[in-house]
């Protein structure tokens, strides 16, 4: 594994393989955004039809079932899905919900999450969110001197 590999965690590797595979999609992506207060999901996917899809990452059975906020996230996208690595346990995870097998370099839709298309104003917001936290990640990359945390 190369050395830039090396310190992201198993959440932040099952991340990238799955924002790469999604670009594949034509879905673009962020991570660690905030739909509302309470909630941080692990990658949103803003697809070419303003599709929103929202992918929770889980490296272990004790991250599974230490997440009690999942739910909520279902109110916030067109699609969820559970990332998880090939060794992950997927009888644990509710059958009607997408499934993601992904590693640091890649990822395969496994199961397809089903469509609940989200209302045109909670759309807006949600675009209009992944916006706002895309040009932020990106200004911090540009600048990484500048204390961007009250913003995002």
């Amino acid at each position: 594994m190369p050395d830039d590999l090396r310190s992201l965690t198993p959440g932040q590797a099952l991340a990238r393989g799955v924002c790469r595979h999604l670009l594949s999609h034509d879905f673009v992506s962020v991570e660690e955004l905030v739909p509302a207060r309470g909630l941080r999901v692990d990658v949103m996917g803003l697809g070419p039809k303003q599709e929103v899809w929202v992918v929770e990452c889980k490296s272990s059975r004790a991250d599974f079932q230490s997440d009690q906020k999942w739910q909520g996230y279902l109110e916030w996208c067109d699609r969820f899905f559970w990332a998880v690595d090939g060794a992950f346990p997927v009888e644990l995870l509710p059958e009607e919900t997408g499934l993601i097998v992904a590693d640091a370099y890649d990822a395969e839709i496994v199961r397809m999450g089903p469509e609940a298309k989200l209302a045109a104003p909670r759309r807006k917001v949600m675009v209009q969110k992944f916006a706002r936290h895309a040009a932020l990640r990106a200004h911090a990359a540009r600048d990484p001197g500048v204390s961007l945390s009250e913003w995002g």
